[in-house]
């Protein structure tokens, strides 16, 4: 088990490890190593390099670009500055980024060259935006980031950085039509990185092989990073998911620990070369973001024999962290269930009320903890809806994050989900707010009326569908509607498919009876999450 001890705030992450094994690999990603003393040099190097343009303790710094090894030199350095890593989702939409990029006040951004031409027809719109690097260089007026680097003197700052200093900010889906920044400390992570040691499955050997594959602007992509290197572990770097490649690591690398969304399993047990690879190096398989298929998981669970599997549930603004499925739980009914809560923190199921509910009742699952994050960036009202402060039994008071989620325990204390208490919709590890999709769909010329609901999807676990009423007189196909969305929205949050009606059910007060749409497509499911 890895003595976290010595770590206090996430800049001590390389400074630690390149004391420790300096000479080892921390990083590969497409055929370039990266050793922790590097890594530590190179991450107080960007520091520097942030402080000289200005950048001040607690500014925000955006990144838009693919997974690499890079982007961790790049969020190590900004912890070292003591500024606040901003991953702006790649696959939003350039109205999207601006409205990320304008809230954070980022003044700085380093971009892929993937998205070089988004960043430079949306920067005009970002008034606070006052430098731009490109992390694969080559463009006529912005600073390759490799030459930017090593520009900076390799002397640590060592600026000093308080647990409650916010760290990471990443951005969720918003009920209103906005993402919510999602302020994540220091202690935030110091806190996470011991719940998921105790809840055996963030409990790495140093040189262990970890794939780091989901996309570093979601909590689990940066997680599994984080919790790697913070324990003198191998991060084998994945630019994006394609299974073909995974299976390429695992060959290469003999990878140990993974953490892959339900739908990358999937990809995975209808890979032709499923049952020519050699898998049996992985013995720990991590999922979550998304309820699994039971089909899906014990077809997996074939694959992979030797391998664990640990479901994981918790959401950006608890860390991630919340309950674990341990490996020996995965049997019988237990299935469905996504497991106990982990060590230190308080998961429970309130009522109405705020009471917590009896045994098998149901209710929306509330957490407290030291993973809890501090707030939504601005916006308090949001903070003070999403977290309320209740006065212990025993005595103090417990800061309880409404997760949206309904559930309940079982007699053994698994808890299970069982719907949304909100309308938010899981498509492929994403969360899709339909207040979005709907503001979208509403702004097109031929459109009275929308609704949007997620159905039932074998791939995507839940598919984004609109339910739409025509102006009088006015006609648009699907396929219009649909092409519209894609300029305006990111892709994975337009509607997968249109229906047509005369009216939207809604109730006296002109609330859209979203579950009484949702039921012809979930009739005969016992859950009403896929």
């Amino acid at each position: 088990m890895y003595d976290f001890t010595g770590l206090k705030v996430l800049a001590d992450i390389p400074r630690q490890q390149a004391r420790k094994r300096g000479n080892s690999t921390a990083m590969y990603f497409q055929g370039r190593e990266t050793t922790y003393a590097a890594l530590d040099a190179r991450a107080s190097q960007v520091a520097n390099g942030l402080i000289a343009l200005g950048t001040k303790p607690h500014a925000r710094v955006g990144y838009m670009g693919m997974n690499s090894d890079l982007y961790f030199e790049v969020l190590l350095g900004s912890f070292k500055a003591n500024a606040v890593m901003v991953g702006v989702n790649w696959r939003l939409a350039g109205p999207e980024v601006v409205y990320v990029l304008n809230d954070a006040g980022c003044e700085v951004v380093f971009v892929g060259a993937e998205f070089v031409p988004l960043i430079e027809t949306v920067k005009k719109d970002c008034p606070k935006l006052k430098h731009v690097i490109a992390v694969d260089g080559g463009h006529a007026s912005w600073p390759a980031y490799v030459q930017w680097r090593d520009g900076q003197s390799a002397k640590d700052p060592n600026l000093k950085i308080k647990a409650d200093d916010d760290a990471i900010q990443l951005y969720t889906s918003g009920t209103t039509g906005h993402p919510k920044g999602v302020q994540l400390t220091n202690g935030n992570y110091m806190a996470f990185f011991k719940a998921a040691q105790d809840a055996k499955w963030g409990d790495f050997d140093a040189g262990d092989m970890n794939l780091v594959a989901m996309p570093n602007f979601h909590v689990a992509g940066t997680n599994m990073g984080l919790t790697t290197l913070a324990q003198g572990s191998q991060g084998i770097v994945m630019k994006t998911v394609v299974p073909d490649e995974i299976f390429d690591l695992i060959a290469k690398f003999k990878i140990k620990n993974m953490f892959l969304v339900p739908a990358v399993i999937l990809m995975l047990t209808q890979h032709p070369r499923a049952k020519t690879t050699d898998l049996s190096s992985v013995k720990a398989m991590f999922y979550g973001a998304s309820p699994i298929a039971e089909e899906t998981l014990k077809n997996a669970q074939a694959l992979f024999k030797g391998c664990g599997f640990t479901q994981l549930y918790g959401l950006t603004e608890t860390v991630g962290a919340g309950t674990a499925l341990q490996p020996e739980d995965h049997v019988g009914e237990r299935l469905r269930s996504c497991g106990k809560p982990y060590p230190g923190l308080d998961v429970k199921v309130f009522d109405a009320n705020d009471r917590e509910v009896k045994q098998g009742a149901i209710g929306e699952i509330v957490i407290a903890g030291p993973t809890l994050m501090k707030g939504y960036w601005n916006k308090p009202e949001a903070t003070a809806s999403a977290i309320k402060t209740k006065r212990s039994f025993f005595g103090g008071e417990k800061r309880w994050f409404y997760t949206g989620d309904a559930g309940f325990f079982d007699k053994q204390g698994f808890l299970y989900i069982h719907d949304r208490v909100k309308d938010m919709i899981v498509s492929g590890g994403e969360n899709i707010y339909p207040a979005e999709v709907e503001n979208a769909v509403m702004a097109h010329p031929a459109v009275a009326d929308c609704a949007v609901i997620g159905v039932p999807d074998d791939k995507w676990g839940e598919a984004v569908k609109a339910i739409v009423v025509l102006k009088q007189g006015q006609q648009a196909t699907a396929e219009d509607i649909i092409a519209f969305c894609k300029t305006r929205i990111a892709s994975y949050k337009v509607p997968k498919s249109v229906d047509f009606v005369d009216t939207i059910p809604r109730n006296p007060s002109g609330k859209v009876l979203r579950r009484e749409l949702r039921e012809p497509y979930w009739m005969g499911k016992e859950r009403r999450v896929n």
